[in-house]
């Protein structure tokens, strides 16, 4: 199986680091892909069209705002190809 992982603002070194820990810790077992060259959408949509069947989004609810005081969740978004669906969980614990 393959994932692609995405962080949401490349911008943001928290963000990033966050992405490419996924990314390490899932390449253990499946196939993985990192992609910060565009917007979210566009990224979504490439991935779609390789077939990726699922993208892992790091964004800034992950590793949370100290600028405006919000904490980190330590959740990530997993959007699944077919279905459109994203959901929420632990990034310690991503399904497999």
């Amino acid at each position: 199986m393959s994932v692609a992982v995405l962080p949401l603002l490349k911008k943001r070194d928290d963000i990033v680091r966050t992405a490419h820990a996924i990314r390490d810790e899932l390449s253990r077992d499946l196939t993985v892909v990192y992609d910060d060259t565009a917007a979210i959408g566009r990224l979504y949509r490439r991935q779609d069209e390789v077939g990726t069947p699922y993208c892992v989004t790091v964004d800034v609810q992950t590793v949370g705002d100290s600028d405006k005081g919000e904490p980190a969740d330590g959740k990530v978004t997993i959007r699944d190809r077919d279905s459109m669906e994203q959901i929420r969980v632990e990034a310690a614990r991503p399904p497999r």
